[in-house]
């Protein structure tokens, strides 16, 4: 029998289709949304999966459909069914700590006059507040998911079209910000049943059979890319690194693991049959603080794909690098294996998990480190690129407000660039505009900024973090959800790690204080500044081979200070970076970096900056960071 070849022009259109629909989705989400962290942060993401429940979208990271369907059989859903959940315990891994709150429609297709499920869209994002013992549902010194907020497990919050309201009081009610939670969930459900209209079109139009089997050929090429173009660059063998969060929350700060061991297979030249194998063994006992992930569901499916992206490092140019989709393609390339229950990777409920950040965010490096174990450097340096901050209490006319922000920080310098500043981890999501929070929320923006002397030295410089200034006008409560303040973003092969993350209020004021990175009340008094510091990306390479006019274009660019070129770069400057009088001393120069020279690293792989030292008992790196 002949096999039918499928049309390739029809592959494109779908998979363009796709790309457009959720594109669409999160446009309707963003102009309706009425919370800041939904509509201006844009901290959401849309997701378009199979009715075998395989993501077919790649562009970001998505939650899971697999707890809708375990609790709703397939044939039980119905036309203008919407389900809801947020419940991380019986989520399968895909939600993290509880304000990701999640939507999901089923798609329909009607054959032989009866409608069958043939896809699914959905959503997810962080939202204002869903109860819990602090505002913004994130208590940093949490030692229970019941002081939290309110836990959701999958329900049918719209039946056959029909909303639930008792659910949605019951879900309002919980909240601080009950209006801005009930507009969020209008604007999810509604975008979310046009993007199944939008899915059910393309499959009227062309037919079930060729619609699947262009999603088939979509995920296939994922695979294959994945295998010939990626993992192809990792020697077969075993590789192993670690990194780690600094505090809980509860605890004094002290080192939490999390190790991976990869384990790269093939049939010997290193593409036939080649996949990956990660070995979370040696990560740390689930923390008493929040730090938490819930990731050994599902076969871990939610991390393998949320870690895939990483691998993209590895192609032949950034060009194609921002090809590669990380759709569920990339599944049967990554076997996880996780330790038995009660690690930070597998806790056991109810742990508290709302700053699990700290663990998942960690983990992309971890996969970044171990891969440039194995490529002797050829990966990029650490990012921490998301941390949240904000402030709280009631404004002049008695209403009581709450301002959360994500903000990014600077990304790792590559093995052919310097790193990106301000990035964000989530895809087109941003720091709140200073226009839009002046006129919201009684504080003033004095400054928002690149943060000077940030990046990590290198021949590639790490991205620079934020310098926030917030002069407040009534008195308030600060709180922040962070970590890398003790801990840099490290630097690779022969680059030095960042600046750590770092709030101060009233700086130079009377009453200067260092903030925890982990608050959830610090009182602030009406004429205080709350300055904001993100850490910078580490850098990549020898600093004392960064060419002398890229330094000289940084200081002028006010990315590095003149004292900073000398002591990061050994280049010796005269004149002030703020007039033309800025001059290199050649001679100087030379000597300093002859001088520096003569202190190589060793064989060390990474640097970690000073702080590894204050939590590992004055070691200076760790065991995994020689080559």
């Amino acid at each position: 029998m002949t096999v039918p070849i499928l049309n390739p022009i029809l592959v494109e259109i779908v998979a363009g289709t796709l790309a457009s629909v959720e594109a669409e989705v999160e446009t309707a989400i963003g102009r309706t949304a009425r919370s800041p962290m939904i509509r201006d942060a844009h901290d959401f993401r849309v997701g378009i999966h199979d009715v075998r429940m395989r993501k077919l979208t790649g562009r970001s990271y998505s939650a899971l459909v697999q707890p809708v369907v375990r609790d709703y059989p397939i044939d039980t859903m119905v036309p203008g069914d919407v389900f809801f959940h947020n419940d991380v315990y019986l989520s399968e891994g895909g939600i993290g700590h509880l304000p990701d709150l999640c939507v999901t429609v089923p798609v329909f297709h009607r054959v032989d006059g009866r409608d069958e499920v043939v896809a699914f869209v959905q959503a997810f994002g962080h939202h204002d507040d869903i109860g819990g013992t602090v505002p913004g549902s994130m208590p940093s010194h949490a030692t229970s998911v019941f002081e939290e907020g309110l836990m959701v497990p999958p329900i049918r919050l719209w039946a056959a079209g029909e909303p639930n309201e008792a659910a949605l009081k019951i879900m309002t009610r919980n909240s601080r910000m009950p209006e801005s939670l009930s507009a969020d969930l209008d604007a999810e459900c509604s975008a979310c049943l046009m993007g199944a209209r939008r899915i059910a079109d393309l499959f009227e139009r062309y037919g079930r059979d060729d619609v699947e089997s262009a999603f088939e050929a979509i995920l296939r090429a994922t695979t294959e890319a994945y295998r010939t173009e990626l993992l192809v660059k990792i020697p077969d063998g075993e590789y192993v690194w670690e990194d780690y969060a600094e505090h809980d929350g509860v605890d004094p700060p002290r080192l939490h693991a999390q190790r991976i061991t990869l384990t790269k297979l093939s049939a010997g030249d290193g593409v036939t049959d080649a996949r990956i194998v990660l070995d979370f063994t040696g990560t740390s006992p689930q923390a008493r603080g929040p730090i938490n992930h819930c990731a050994d569901y599902s076969d871990g499916v939610f991390l393998a794909k949320w870690l895939a992206p990483v691998l993209r490092n590895l192609a032949d140019d950034p060009a194609r690098m921002a090809e590669l989709n990380a759709n569920e393609g990339v599944v049967p390339l990554i076997e996880m294996r996780f330790p038995p229950k009660g690690t930070l990777l597998t806790p056991v409920f109810p742990a508290p998990t709302n700053a699990r950040t700290f663990v998942i965010l960690r983990l992309l490096g971890v996969l970044a480190g171990v891969l440039a174990k194995a490529t002797g450097g050829r990966m990029p340096a650490d990012q921490e690129t998301i941390r949240y901050t904000g402030v709280y209490g009631t404004d002049p006319a008695g209403r009581p407000y709450l301002m959360r922000e994500v903000l990014g920080g600077g990304s790792g310098g590559r093995p052919y660039a310097d790193g990106e500043d301000t990035v964000h981890v989530v895809p087109d999501s941003r720091n709140l505009p200073t226009e839009f929070s002046e006129a919201r929320f009684p504080f003033i923006v004095e400054r928002l900024g690149l943060a000077l002397d940030s990046g990590g030295p290198g021949r590639y410089r790490g991205g620079l973090g934020y310098d926030k200034y917030i002069r407040m006008l009534v008195d308030a409560h600060f709180m922040s959800i962070a970590d890398r303040s003790i801990l840099a973003c490290w630097g690779v092969a022969g680059g030095r790690a960042g600046r750590p993350f770092e709030v101060v209020i009233d700086p130079g004021g009377p009453r200067e204080r260092v903030v925890d990175a982990l608050a959830d009340a610090e009182p602030v008094r009406a004429g205080e500044i709350i300055r904001i510091r993100t850490t910078g990306g580490g850098g990549w390479g020898d600093p004392l081979t960064r060419p002398v006019d890229e330094v000289v274009r940084d200081v002028r660019w006010r990315k590095v200070s003149v004292e900073g070129a000398r002591r990061d770069y050994g280049v010796v400057l005269t004149g002030s970076g703020d007039a033309d009088s800025l001059a290199v001393d050649e001679c100087a120069t030379a000597a300093e970096r002859v001088r520096r020279a003569l202190d190589p690293a060793g064989d060390l792989l990474f640097d970690r900056g000073p702080g590894y030292a204050r939590l590992s008992g004055g070691e200076p790196a760790a065991v995994v960071d020689h080559r």
